[in-house]
């Protein structure tokens, strides 16, 4: 029970990783607040965790700063926030339209200011939290994800960028950077190129050495330890869960 009374906002927490975060930390004691842009997901998650649901867009500054408030006046703290939350508009450069771009980019990097802005207020106030960005392998770039990988780069840059400014008052920030992970999205990126989803996992499995692709459950993981006292000095890092180097 690592995280007894501490209280974990998960963004993105109704699906995939997010959920599976949601149920971790919840597995170890804390207090979770499930958000999510509709509340009915958010809420199917929260429920049996004990959790607290809430809607939020998170491109949106006046309904970011309104969650954290919520959480912090109905919770009395905020230890951890999770960014999870993103979408895919995969396409060729050619092809990609400006709202494919700024709905990525709004969604990845916008949101995830606006939610590391409103939760530095409280932790600085503590002197205490723990911040985890949710990047990706596609990052190191990617083929059609020219507004993804340029979102999931700027996370680490972001990332970085927090930890030093924030380390002065106790607060880590990383960012956890996954490979092939089974979720809705690489099924959505699957019918994309027009192949079978679960052909796509065997061809993603045999590129991987552990020989087998990731579990949302996986990432969960290490998303706890580096909100745990066993890594209260990692910050500005960015860990790559992909199964192999």
């Amino acid at each position: 029970m690592k995280f007894k009374d501490q209280v974990v906002l998960i963004t993105g927490g109704g699906r995939g990783i997010g959920a599976a975060t949601a149920s971790r930390f919840a597995s170890e004691g804390a207090r979770v607040v499930v958000s999510d842009m509709d509340l009915s997901p958010a809420e199917e998650v929260a429920k049996p965790l004990h959790g607290l649901a809430i809607a939020c867009d998170v491109t949106d500054r006046g309904s970011v700063e309104a969650m954290v408030g919520r959480v912090v006046g109905e919770l009395g703290r905020l230890d951890a926030l999770i960014c999870c939350a993103g979408i895919i508009r995969d396409n060729l450069l050619f092809k990609m339209t400006d709202e494919d771009w700024d709905s990525v980019i709004d969604t990845h990097l916008k949101g995830t200011f606006l939610c590391a802005r409103a939760a530095q207020k409280p932790m600085v106030g503590r002197k205490y939290g723990k911040m985890v960005f949710l990047s990706s392998t596609s990052a190191l770039g990617n083929r059609g994800q020219t507004n993804y990988s340029t979102a999931k780069a700027g996370l680490q840059g972001m990332a970085r960028t927090l930890a030093i400014e924030l380390g002065p008052f106790n607060i880590n920030v990383n960012t956890v950077a996954p490979g092939f992970i089974e979720t809705r999205m690489t099924r959505a990126t699957a019918e994309r190129m027009g192949v079978d989803f679960e052909a796509f996992k065997v061809g993603a499995a045999s590129q991987i050495p552990l020989g087998r692709i990731g579990q949302p459950d996986d990432v969960a993981a290490v998303i706890a330890f580096l909100c745990s006292e066993d890594a209260s000095f990692i910050s500005g890092q960015t860990i790559y869960v992909r199964g192999g180097p």
